[in-house]
C-alpha cells in the first residue's frame, strides 16, 4: 500500500516571537517582526500534523482580506463561510475574511523567481478564489491569538488587497455563502466570526 505523503510547512520557534515581542491581538509593527521571522536561519519546514498541536512553533500564515472602497468612501470586505471540507477542522462553519494557508515545503521548491512565502501566498490565492480586477497589495499587520487552539500554533500575515472592483468569487466549493458586505454589516456580527476575522475586523475598521 502506497504511503500518503506528509505535508511540512513552515515555522519559526515560539521562542523567537516571544524575543522579538510577543503580543496578543493585531500588531501593526510590520518591520519590527517580518524580516527575522522569514529569515532561513529561524526558519524550517516541518510535519503539518506535529505542528497543529505544538506550541513551541509559530506556523506562519498569510491571511489576505479583499477591500472595496466606492468613490463615495464606502468600504466593504469580501466574506464567506468555511464549509466542512476545508483544512483546518476547528474553524468548520465560521465566517471569515481571509484568504490564505500554510507555506509549504514545495513552495521552496518553486522555480518561480517568488521567494517560498510570496510563493505560498500566491499558491493559496489561486487555488481558493478567482480574482477578476485589480488590485494593490498592502502588508498592514501581524495577528497573534494565543486564547485559542488554532491561534496557539499559529501566526498571522496579514494583507489588503484593495480591488478596484468587487470582483472577487471562490474557486473552492468549500467557501460558501460568500461576497462583498459592507464593514458595518460585519462588525455588528462579530460573534459568528473566526477569532482572526474578529480581531482584524476590530482593528482594521473598528475605529472608522
Amino acid at each position: 500500500m502506497a504511503s500518503v505523503e506528509t505535508e511540512h510547512v513552515l515555522v519559526v520557534p515560539t521562542d523567537l516571537f516571544h524575543e522579538l515581542g510577543h503580543f496578543q491581538g493585531f500588531n501593526t509593527e510590520v518591520a519590527k517582526y517580518l524580516d527575522e521571522l522569514l529569515s532561513p536561519e529561524h526558519t524550517s519546514y516541518r510535519a503539518r500534523a506535529e505542528m497543529e498541536d505544538d506550541p513551541s512553533f509559530k506556523q506562519l500564515i498569510p491571511y489576505v482580506i479583499f477591500r472595496h472602497t466606492t468613490p463615495a468612501g464606502d468600504i466593504s470586505v469580501f466574506q464567506y463561510t468555511r464549509g466542512k471540507g476545508q483544512g483546518e477542522q476547528r474553524l468548520h462553519n465560521k465566517r471569515s475574511i481571509g484568504i490564505g494557508g500554510h507555506i509549504s515545503a514545495d513552495d521552496a521548491r518553486s522555480d518561480t523567481d517568488l521567494n517560498p512565502y510570496r510563493e505560498g501566498m500566491q499558491r493559496e490565492l489561486s487555488e481558493e478564489v478567482i480574482i477578476r480586477t485589480p488590485y494593490r497589495d498592502q502588508l498592514v499587520g501581524l495577528l497573534n491569538d494565543d486564547k485559542t487552539s488554532v491561534g496557539k500554533v499559529h501566526l498571522g500575515i496579514v494583507h489588503i488587497f484593495d480591488v478596484e472592483t468587487p470582483d472577487v468569487a471562490p474557486r473552492e466549493d468549500e467557501i460558501i455563502d460568500s461576497g462583498f458586505e459592507p464593514v458595518e454589516r460585519l462588525l455588528a456580527d462579530l460573534d459568528g466570526f473566526e477569532t482572526w476575522s474578529s480581531i482584524c475586523l476590530e482593528a482594521l475598521f473598528g475605529q472608522q
